[in-house]
């Protein structure tokens, strides 16, 4: 899979989780894919000719949602991309439901003021049936109706239907934390539940039924990103090193136990002091779940601060370790792969018997075969922070360089 110099110019490019979004309409593929020069864009997957543009108030860093309303009332409202943006001064509707075929807005959502520091949106919404999850940096988590047939003229806007919201943080939060109550992450959803990772350290789960929070994992540290869930209904959650004496590392958690017997392994990764950060590990881990057949590893990929790409078998124990609180001795699971590509906040993606990990040194093509034998094939100097795709033997990513990325097979 050699790569290609092909791109769109995106100007400013995308960052942090900036993944494109592809879909088919009409039988054409086309992509969405946000920038840091306010626009969201849609894309000819064929051609990278623009289809349309929409502009929001400031830099568009999280990748957005696409939800299908088969029972839309209008052609417009059919498909509907869900999508945040930084929030500037003075501004409050930074989250935008848009539709996908014509760039057309079908209502805006509030980011409300809190004692946060920011009020942006990185993170996407998850949809289940027909409500949208979503927390906001405001330190907010919000249930609504993705539906724009039922959404409201209020003031200057239409806005969606909310069910629910609940904060994501306490006083005693505050006390901790100060205004650093950011949710970043994307929720998951497992057995009922809707788990996110909060700004305040805590793993919640949202109880679909009950509509309340009845479950919630106390790690501490300023936790960016998302919950995965794994084959055997666990949750891979990754930990900054930020307001913990422990290192930053990626937390395993069986959610089906009461939180104080959650645990099931932690794999801590060096400290290593970049920008905002002190280490750990800002993006979501990769897994090999949907590509693994009987008897093979399972999988789990995730990039630190500390500049190396990991790959451990999150089913298997290999020994013990400190946990993040750096007292608690607990187990550590099997480190398979071990590699330098320079410091990241991107999640690393397993593609059959490949790997692509991004970093701020490049992208890194690897191929691994039944021993678990890791060979780099190629690499492509660039500022990396986005989560790249795959599709027909091509890769798609986002780079600060300003450019979009096709990267493959002609």
């Amino acid at each position: 899979m050699p790569f290609n110099n092909a791109g769109t110019n995106m100007r400013y490019g995308a960052g942090w989780t900036g993944q494109p979004l592809l879909f088919k309409e009409k039988g054409d593929l086309f992509l969405l894919q946000g920038s840091y020069d306010y626009n969201l864009r849609k894309i000819d997957f064929e051609t990278g000719d623009i289809i349309w543009k929409y502009a929001f108030d400031d830099g568009i860093k999280g990748t957005g949602t696409l939800y299908y309303n088969k029972n839309a009332e209008s052609e417009d409202g059919k498909l509907v991309i869900l999508q945040g943006s930084r929030q500037p001064a003075g501004a409050e509707y930074n989250y935008r439901g848009i539709s996908a075929l014509t760039g057309a807005e079908l209502y805006r959502m509030r980011v409300e003021r809190t004692r946060s520091n920011s009020r942006d949106v990185d993170g996407s919404a998850l949809i289940v049936g027909d409500t949208a999850y979503i927390g906001l940096e405001n330190g907010i988590f919000k249930v609504f109706n993705p539906n724009d047939d039922y959404a409201t003229a209020i003031g200057k806007y239409y806005e969606p239907e909310i069910f629910n919201e609940l904060n994501l943080f306490t006083k005693q939060d505050l006390a901790r934390h100060g205004g650093n109550i950011i949710t970043e992450s994307s929720p998951s959803y497992l057995n009922g539940r809707v788990y996110i990772a909060a700004g305040t350290g805590y793993v919640y789960g949202y109880n679909v039924s009950s509509g309340e929070i009845d479950w919630e994992y106390f790690i501490g540290s300023d936790l960016n990103g998302s919950p995965v869930v794994t084959e055997d209904s666990c949750l891979l959650v990754p930990v900054e090193k930020q307001f913990i004496a422990g290192n930053g590392g990626v937390l395993k958690l069986n959610p089906a136990l009461p939180p104080e017997d959650a645990l099931v392994w932690y794999y801590p990764v060096g400290n290593l002091k970049l920008l905002s950060w002190d280490g750990g590990v800002i993006g979501s881990a990769g897994i090999n779940d949907k590509y693994k057949s009987s008897g093979t590893k399972s999988l789990a990929a995730f990039s630190g601060i500390d500049g190396y790409l990991y790959v451990v078998d999150y089913k298997s124990i290999d020994g013990t370790t400190k946990s993040f609180d750096g007292r608690t001795i607990v187990d550590k699971p099997e480190l398979v792969f071990k590699y330098k590509i320079g410091s990241s906040i991107s999640t690393p993606i397993i593609f059959k018997d490949k790997l692509i990990a991004c970093s701020y040194e490049g992208i890194f093509l690897f191929e691994f075969d039944e021993e678990y034998n890791f060979t780099l094939l190629e690499k492509k100097s660039s500022t990396f922070e986005a989560t790249p795709i795959v599709y027909n033997g091509r890769v798609l990513v986002a780079s600060k360089d300003g450019w979009l990325y096709c990267m493959g097979e002609e």
